[in-house]
Protein backbone atom coordinates (compact mmCIF):
# COMPACT_ATOMS: atom_id res chain seq x y z
CA UNK A 1 0.00 0.00 0.00
CA UNK A 2 1.36 3.77 -1.05
CA UNK A 3 0.46 6.06 1.18
CA UNK A 4 -0.55 9.71 1.01
CA UNK A 5 2.37 11.93 2.45
CA UNK A 6 0.79 15.33 2.79
CA UNK A 7 3.15 18.17 3.68
CA UNK A 8 2.15 22.24 5.20
CA UNK A 9 4.77 24.25 3.77
CA UNK A 10 5.30 27.44 6.22
CA UNK A 11 6.59 26.68 9.63
CA UNK A 12 6.98 22.66 8.02
CA UNK A 13 8.60 23.05 5.40
CA UNK A 14 10.41 26.38 5.49
CA UNK A 15 10.40 29.54 6.73
CA UNK A 16 10.37 33.02 4.64
CA UNK A 17 11.67 35.10 6.97
CA UNK A 18 8.47 37.22 6.46
CA UNK A 19 8.27 37.16 2.97
CA UNK A 20 4.76 36.17 2.65
CA UNK A 21 2.96 38.90 5.18
CA UNK A 22 5.05 41.79 3.43
CA UNK A 23 3.99 40.86 0.31
CA UNK A 24 0.11 40.37 1.04
CA UNK A 25 1.03 44.39 2.65
CA UNK A 26 1.91 45.86 -0.68
CA UNK A 27 -0.25 43.82 -2.50
CA UNK A 28 -3.95 45.35 -0.22
CA UNK A 29 -2.23 48.74 -0.31
CA UNK A 30 -1.89 48.73 -3.99
CA UNK A 31 -5.34 47.32 -4.95
CA UNK A 32 -7.37 48.82 -1.99
CA UNK A 33 -5.42 51.68 -1.03
CA UNK A 34 -4.92 50.45 2.84
CA UNK A 35 -1.35 50.42 4.19
CA UNK A 36 -0.95 48.18 8.01
CA UNK A 37 -4.39 46.70 7.09
CA UNK A 38 -3.49 43.24 9.04
CA UNK A 39 -2.89 44.28 12.35
CA UNK A 40 -6.72 42.04 13.97
CA UNK A 41 -5.47 39.10 11.12
CA UNK A 42 -4.68 35.75 12.12
CA UNK A 43 -2.69 34.34 9.76
CA UNK A 44 -0.91 31.22 10.68
CA UNK A 45 -2.55 28.20 9.17
CA UNK A 46 -4.99 30.12 7.42
CA UNK A 47 -5.15 30.13 3.75
CA UNK A 48 -4.44 32.59 1.45
CA UNK A 49 -8.21 33.21 -0.16
CA UNK A 50 -9.62 33.21 3.89
CA UNK A 51 -7.59 35.79 4.69
CA UNK A 52 -8.31 38.02 1.82
CA UNK A 53 -12.12 37.40 2.45
CA UNK A 54 -11.44 38.83 5.89
CA UNK A 55 -8.99 41.60 5.06
CA UNK A 56 -11.75 43.13 2.08
CA UNK A 57 -14.63 42.38 4.84
CA UNK A 58 -12.95 44.55 7.74
CA UNK A 59 -12.33 46.98 5.50
CA UNK A 60 -15.64 46.76 3.74
CA UNK A 61 -14.41 45.90 0.59
CA UNK A 62 -15.83 43.83 -2.47
CA UNK A 63 -13.90 40.76 -2.99
CA UNK A 64 -15.81 38.39 -5.81
CA UNK A 65 -13.45 35.92 -8.53
CA UNK A 66 -11.81 39.65 -10.16
CA UNK A 67 -10.71 40.93 -7.09
CA UNK A 68 -8.85 37.76 -5.73
CA UNK A 69 -7.19 37.31 -9.19
CA UNK A 70 -6.27 41.00 -8.96
CA UNK A 71 -4.73 40.90 -5.75
CA UNK A 72 -3.20 37.19 -6.27
CA UNK A 73 -1.73 38.68 -9.15
CA UNK A 74 -0.04 41.94 -7.32
CA UNK A 75 0.47 39.71 -4.48
CA UNK A 76 2.65 36.91 -6.63
CA UNK A 77 4.78 39.60 -7.90
CA UNK A 78 5.81 41.12 -4.89
CA UNK A 79 6.50 37.57 -3.26
CA UNK A 80 8.78 36.90 -5.89
CA UNK A 81 11.16 39.96 -4.77
CA UNK A 82 10.05 39.38 -1.03
CA UNK A 83 11.37 35.81 -0.71
CA UNK A 84 14.62 36.70 -1.53
CA UNK A 85 15.02 39.32 1.06
CA UNK A 86 16.33 38.54 5.10
CA UNK A 87 14.24 38.14 7.33
CA UNK A 88 13.85 36.29 11.12
CA UNK A 89 14.11 32.66 11.54
CA UNK A 90 14.14 32.22 7.44
CA UNK A 91 15.64 29.49 6.19
CA UNK A 92 14.75 25.29 5.41
CA UNK A 93 13.33 24.00 9.02
CA UNK A 94 15.90 21.11 10.15
CA UNK A 95 16.06 17.87 8.74
CA UNK A 96 13.75 18.71 5.50
CA UNK A 97 16.17 17.92 2.35
CA UNK A 98 17.29 14.40 3.83
CA UNK A 99 13.27 13.57 4.92
CA UNK A 100 12.52 14.39 1.18
CA UNK A 101 15.11 12.80 -0.41
CA UNK A 102 13.88 9.74 1.43
CA UNK A 103 10.40 9.90 1.40
CA UNK A 104 10.83 10.85 -2.78
CA UNK A 105 13.02 7.38 -2.70
CA UNK A 106 10.48 5.44 -1.07
CA UNK A 107 7.67 2.69 -3.24
CA UNK A 108 5.32 3.01 -0.81
CA UNK A 109 5.50 6.93 -0.17
CA UNK A 110 3.79 9.72 -1.97
CA UNK A 111 4.87 13.65 -1.73
CA UNK A 112 1.98 15.96 -2.29
CA UNK A 113 1.38 19.17 -1.07
CA UNK A 114 -1.80 19.97 1.56
CA UNK A 115 -0.75 24.08 2.01
CA UNK A 116 -3.25 27.28 2.49
CA UNK A 117 -0.94 29.44 -0.10
CA UNK A 118 -1.84 30.37 -3.75
CA UNK A 119 -0.57 27.59 -5.83
CA UNK A 120 1.43 30.47 -7.42
CA UNK A 121 2.97 31.38 -4.13
CA UNK A 122 3.59 27.76 -2.38
CA UNK A 123 5.22 27.67 -5.94
CA UNK A 124 8.01 30.79 -5.68
CA UNK A 125 8.54 30.30 -1.91
CA UNK A 126 9.25 26.72 -2.56
CA UNK A 127 11.42 26.91 -5.38
CA UNK A 128 13.63 29.55 -3.81
CA UNK A 129 14.47 26.75 -1.28
CA UNK A 130 14.72 24.24 -4.58
CA UNK A 131 12.07 22.08 -2.83
CA UNK A 132 9.13 22.66 -4.92
CA UNK A 133 10.72 19.18 -7.57
CA UNK A 134 9.82 17.02 -4.52
CA UNK A 135 6.33 17.66 -4.93
CA UNK A 136 3.95 16.91 -8.13
CA UNK A 137 0.92 17.94 -7.34
CA UNK A 138 -1.38 19.28 -4.22
CA UNK A 139 -3.77 21.02 -2.99
CA UNK A 140 -3.71 25.41 -2.17
CA UNK A 141 -5.58 28.23 -0.85
CA UNK A 142 -6.38 29.53 -4.37
CA UNK A 143 -10.62 29.21 -4.16
CA UNK A 144 -10.78 27.24 -0.66
CA UNK A 145 -12.05 29.26 2.44
CA UNK A 146 -11.85 26.82 4.92
CA UNK A 147 -8.67 24.74 4.61
CA UNK A 148 -10.48 21.43 5.81
CA UNK A 149 -11.71 20.88 2.51
CA UNK A 150 -8.19 20.97 0.66
CA UNK A 151 -8.14 17.22 1.63
CA UNK A 152 -10.81 15.78 -0.36
CA UNK A 153 -9.43 18.32 -3.41
CA UNK A 154 -5.48 17.34 -2.59
CA UNK A 155 -6.62 13.23 -2.80
CA UNK A 156 -8.44 13.59 -5.94
CA UNK A 157 -5.46 16.13 -7.34
CA UNK A 158 -3.42 13.18 -6.41
CA UNK A 159 -4.98 10.58 -8.16
CA UNK A 160 -5.69 12.70 -11.45
CA UNK A 161 -1.84 13.68 -11.48
CA UNK A 162 -0.95 9.84 -11.65
CA UNK A 163 -0.35 9.07 -7.96
CA UNK A 164 -2.18 6.35 -5.89
CA UNK A 165 -5.52 6.82 -5.50
CA UNK A 166 -6.33 6.62 -1.82
CA UNK A 167 -8.69 6.89 1.17
CA UNK A 168 -8.60 9.31 3.16
CA UNK A 169 -7.34 7.38 5.98
CA UNK A 170 -4.03 6.11 3.83
CA UNK A 171 -3.20 9.78 3.86
CA UNK A 172 -1.22 11.51 6.71
CA UNK A 173 -0.63 15.40 6.94
CA UNK A 174 2.50 16.83 8.78
CA UNK A 175 1.90 20.32 10.16
CA UNK A 176 2.68 22.88 12.48
CA UNK A 177 -0.44 24.21 13.40
CA UNK A 178 -3.70 22.97 14.84
CA UNK A 179 -5.66 23.94 11.85
CA UNK A 180 -3.33 21.09 10.41
CA UNK A 181 -4.40 18.62 12.33
CA UNK A 182 -7.78 19.82 12.53
CA UNK A 183 -7.72 19.29 8.38
CA UNK A 184 -6.57 15.62 9.43
CA UNK A 185 -9.52 14.76 11.98
CA UNK A 186 -12.55 16.68 9.81
CA UNK A 187 -11.84 14.44 6.96
CA UNK A 188 -10.42 11.21 8.45
CA UNK A 189 -7.10 11.37 7.49
CA UNK A 190 -3.79 10.68 10.25
CA UNK A 191 -1.51 13.33 11.14
CA UNK A 192 1.68 14.06 12.26
CA UNK A 193 2.51 17.36 13.84
CA UNK A 194 5.85 19.34 13.62
CA UNK A 195 6.39 21.57 16.31
CA UNK A 196 9.01 23.51 14.34
CA UNK A 197 6.45 26.70 13.88
CA UNK A 198 4.66 29.01 16.07
CA UNK A 199 2.76 26.10 18.10
CA UNK A 200 5.26 23.61 20.78
CA UNK A 201 4.04 20.27 20.68
CA UNK A 202 1.85 19.51 23.91
CA UNK A 203 -0.47 22.36 21.98
CA UNK A 204 -0.47 19.83 18.53
CA UNK A 205 -1.08 16.91 20.66
CA UNK A 206 -3.98 18.64 22.80
CA UNK A 207 -5.38 19.94 19.08
CA UNK A 208 -5.62 15.88 17.70
CA UNK A 209 -2.22 14.57 16.32
CA UNK A 210 -1.92 11.20 16.34
CA UNK A 211 2.22 11.97 16.26
CA UNK A 212 3.87 14.89 17.06
CA UNK A 213 7.76 15.39 16.43
CA UNK A 214 9.63 18.21 17.58
CA UNK A 215 11.07 18.77 13.91
CA UNK A 216 12.27 16.60 10.97
CA UNK A 217 15.84 15.89 11.95
CA UNK A 218 15.72 12.00 12.47
CA UNK A 219 14.93 11.18 9.74
CA UNK A 220 13.68 7.07 10.73
CA UNK A 221 11.83 8.96 13.68
CA UNK A 222 9.93 10.45 11.49
CA UNK A 223 9.51 7.78 8.77
CA UNK A 224 8.01 5.28 11.81
CA UNK A 225 5.60 8.45 12.63
CA UNK A 226 4.51 8.36 9.37
CA UNK A 227 3.53 5.10 9.75
CA UNK A 228 6.10 3.72 7.00
CA UNK A 229 7.60 0.38 7.35
CA UNK A 230 11.42 0.37 8.13
CA UNK A 231 13.50 -1.01 4.98
CA UNK A 232 16.00 -3.30 5.25
CA UNK A 233 19.16 -3.08 3.58
CA UNK A 234 20.63 -6.42 2.10
CA UNK A 235 24.05 -6.34 1.90
CA UNK A 236 26.11 -7.33 -1.11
Amino acid sequence: MTKLILFDIDGTLVLTGGAGLRAMMRAFRDVFGVANGFERIQMNGRTDRWILGQLTTFHSFPCDDAVVRRFHDVYVSYLSEEVRQPGPRKGMMPGVRPLLDVLSSRSDAFLALLTGNFESGARIKLEYFDLWRYFRCGAFGDLAQERNGLLATAIDRVGACGGPRVQPSEAVIAGDTPLDIAVAVAGGAQSMGVATGSHEAETLRASGADVVVHDLTDVDAVVSALGLEEQSTVAS
